[in-house]
């Protein structure tokens, strides 16, 4: 009550903390240790910890007639273009939102962020009929505007939330020294809200990357991605647990160190999101 934290509430924080901890990172660390397995070591009935390393699964995955590299390329393209274009999108439409003074800008805002509410479930089937009409299915551009679709509300609403953190005083003065309003946007509204940009974009990554409905809704030979080649690697004639793991490293770890390489942005900008004005 009185704010300060007692002897047995800084142990049950540190048991609560290493227990999610472990519960986050145990699964991570078992799939890296089992890609890197011989298969004698990961066919037994007891876990094996002590076995001499092999990149053998890696090998199998991109180079025993699995294709992945093929997988790998699709979802870098998909993944990256519509974030890309989310992102660029997101951040003119966010700015323009944040400063539109109307009484329905509240309205329009929620309407923008409730197209990325609907599940994907409810709108598989109405996407399928127009992008086989439009000729988009199996394609990539097809897998980026569905993913576009769904990324560009989330930047659009995120974006508007971090522009309105900007202190209106700095755009006057911008404008008084004889900024238009796009070089005010590009030299002193956009540079601040670099945390919500990293933030927006990451998380448009991670949605793209890991997407699996619209890939297998809408994609085909010609567009499979990463997620699509995982469910390939599980057959009637059983599990391949090297070649799965290792696959499951490709996708988790690039999404990490990415993570990772922008958290100081990331953490900022979830925090100054949190918040918006009025």
């Amino acid at each position: 009550m009185n704010g300060r934290s007692t002897p047995l509430g800084r142990t049950v924080t540190i048991v609560l903390a290493i227990v999610i901890a472990a519960w986050s990172a145990v699964p991570i660390l078992w799939m890296i240790l089992t890609s890197i397995k011989p298969q004698t070591a990961i066919r037994t009935r007891e876990a094996v910890f002590v076995f001499a390393p092999t990149l053998e699964n890696f090998n199998n995955l991109f180079f025993g007639g699995n294709k992945v590299g093929r997988f790998l390329v699709n979802s870098v393209i998909t993944a990256g273009v519509s974030t890309l274009i989310a992102v660029v999108l997101g951040c003119l439409a966010g700015y323009g939102l944040a400063h539109w003074n109307s009484r329905f800008k509240k309205n329009v805002a929620f309407w923008v962020i409730s197209t990325r509410m609907a599940p994907i479930a409810a709108v598989i089937v109405p996407l399928f009929v127009m992008f086989r009409t439009a000729g988009l299915v199996n394609t990539l551009p097809g897998l980026i505007l569905a993913y576009l679709s769904f990324n560009l509300p989330f930047a659009i609403w995120m974006m508007s939330a971090f522009f309105e953190q900007v202190p209106k005083s700095i755009e006057e003065a911008a404008l008084v020294d004889g900024c238009t309003k796009f070089q005010a946007f590009r030299s002193i509204a956009l540079p601040v809200s670099m945390p919500g940009v990293v933030t927006t974009a990451v998380l448009c990554l991670v949605f793209a990357w890991n997407d699996y409905a619209f890939s297998t809704a809408l994609g085909g030979p010609q567009a499979s991605t990463m997620p699509m080649a995982a469910g390939a690697l599980v057959t009637q004639s059983g599990v391949d647990w090297g070649l799965l793991c290792a696959l499951g490293v490709v996708v988790a770890v690039p999404m990490l160190f990415a993570g990772l390489a922008v958290r100081r942005h990331l953490v900022t900008g979830l925090s100054l999101g949190a918040v918006t004005g009025e």
